[in-house]
């Protein structure tokens, strides 16, 4: 499993975003937060001046069982095999 699919690598800006910013972010942008923190410090550690944006596209308030969970160090990982996703992809409705 990539890091970037990973729960506890994704998800390990929130407490840090929730104190600094008072927000709780959707796990969609924990993903956009964890990167940019990663470039700042990578540009931190090099000298390079650089613009970092990133999208905050709402709040985790209907994610709070995963958060909990997260906290707690109850969230695990689940990967899809791929015949999972394969079964899946058959049964959407096809449009166009």
């Amino acid at each position: 499993m990539k890091d970037t699919e990973r729960n506890d690598v994704n998800l390990a800006p929130l407490p840090q975003t929730r104190r600094t910013e008072g927000i709780v972010p959707a796990p969609e942008s924990s993903h956009a937060i964890r990167c940019a923190v990663e470039e700042a410090l990578r540009c931190k550690e090099s000298g390079e001046e650089k613009c970092i944006l990133f999208n905050l596209s709402g709040h985790g308030f209907f994610d709070m069982t995963a958060y909990d969970q997260y906290l707690a160090g109850k969230l695990e990982d689940f990967e899809y095999s791929a015949e999972a996703v394969d079964r899946a992809l058959a049964e959407l409705t096809q449009v166009g």
